[in-house]
């Protein structure tokens, strides 16, 4: 599996790169935003178990794609 990771600060583009790329190279797309309202229907937004679940998120999702 392909795998690109796009970063930069907010509202720059990411996104909508990102979209380009799946439709173009047939790719899966994982935005901040999956995790992140993952996370807010089990805690709230800043607290302790808001970012243990976010980060415990992508750090399952980037750790599984980067073996496969």
């Amino acid at each position: 599996m392909n795998f690109v990771l796009l970063t930069g600060p907010p509202a720059v583009g990411k996104m909508t790169i990102g979209q380009q790329l799946v439709e173009k190279l047939d790719y899966k797309l994982f935005h901040n935003h999956l995790s992140i309202e993952l996370a807010l229907n089990i805690s709230w937004y800043g607290s302790k178990e808001f970012k243990a679940i976010n980060e415990g998120i992508r750090d399952l999702v980037f750790k599984t794609v980067s073996k496969s």
